[in-house]
């Protein structure tokens, strides 16, 4: 039976924009992750996705719900054990030029977490540093470089290793290869499904791209507009879409082989609502073609209707 390392319970993150107006950027969404697993994040630009992944890690403040790491609600830790989680959970940024000074050397970027957390001194921080590179496939000679020197793949290596330097369990990946070139990309994505059996990790890795998400992840959740529209494993998700969002998705997925099965495009109508002034019931039902009156009146049900298949869906 494999252990829950993550809950998510109605987690909830709101933004004001003025008096008048508030983004409901994530709202009232729950899971949970195992410990040693893959759970993939998929949906629309603005759907909520890297502003949930930063909520989990510390990055942003909640504004309802619970976050519980090990069994234990993060919110309600002393100032001590926070700092501790807060070590155990990291995050790989999306584009690895921004996300790097760029007036320090890759040895101090790399040490950042080392160094705030007390971790390693002198020729032991140097050693691990060394090891860190030797790890994500860069050597001791990039120590002295600074982020400029480097490509695109390799500036994501080099902030894969600053988020390993702490000893983490828990990585948020938001979109860790979207700013890279397609020959690159696979390449990234193998070096973390290596890091993960080799370090012992566990990873919510959020992409657009549902090729790559279906490659790494053992589950995955499909996100629009700040909830969660279905949430099932890999194969589940992909060969029996329940949720017609969903079912829109996977339609535009470009199958390189010819002989292969093809879905019917499914053309959404129009674009994703204002954020501040979400649809009220559901919020897909502005561009669903299954809507019906219950759509607009009610919020559908987050539950499981199938063995760990879960949608929020009045069709179901």
């Amino acid at each position: 039976m494999s252990k829950t390392i993550l809950e998510i319970e109605n987690l909830t993150k709101y933004f004001s924009i003025n008096k008048n107006e508030t983004v409901k950027a994530v709202d009232d969404i729950s899971f949970a992750i195992n410990e040693g697993e893959t759970l993939g994040l998929v949906g629309e630009s603005g759907s909520g996705k890297t502003t949930l992944g930063k909520t989990i890690v510390g990055l942003n403040d909640l504004t309802a719900g619970e976050i519980i790491y090990k069994g234990k609600d993060v919110n309600k830790l002393s100032k001590e054990d926070k700092k501790r989680v807060n070590r155990e959970l990291q995050i790989i940024f999306q584009d690895p030029q921004s996300s790097l000074n760029p007036r320090m050397r890759v040895e101090d970027i790399i040490a950042e977490g080392i160094d705030a957390h007390k971790l390693h001194t002198g020729q032991e921080r140097q050693d691990r540093i060394y090891e860190l590179l030797d790890l994500v496939g860069l050597s001791e000679d990039h120590v002295r470089r600074y982020p400029h020197e480097f490509s695109g793949g390799q500036r994501q290596r080099i902030g894969i290793a600053r988020a390993l330097a702490v000893n983490p369990k828990f990585i948020v990946a938001d979109e860790p290869v979207s700013a890279l070139d397609v020959s690159i990309q696979a390449q990234v994505i193998n070096l973390m499904e290596q890091l993960k059996e080799k370090e012992g990790l566990t990873y919510l890795f959020i992409a657009h791209d549902l090729s790559v998400v279906k490659h790494i992840s053992d589950r995955i959740g499909v996100m629009y507009l700040g909830k969660m529209m279905e949430l099932a494993d890999g194969n589940s998700l992909y060969e029996d879409p329940m949720h017609p969002y969903t079912q829109a998705l996977l339609s535009a997925i470009s199958i390189a082989n010819p002989n292969a099965d093809r879905r019917d495009r499914i053309v959404l109508k129009g674009d994703p609502p204002n954020p501040a002034q979400p649809p009220s019931g559901c919020r897909f039902r502005t561009r669903c073609k299954f809507a019906m009156d219950i759509c607009a009146e009610k919020v559908p049900e987050w539950k499981e209707v199938r063995d760990n298949h879960w949608t929020a869906c009045h069709l179901y």
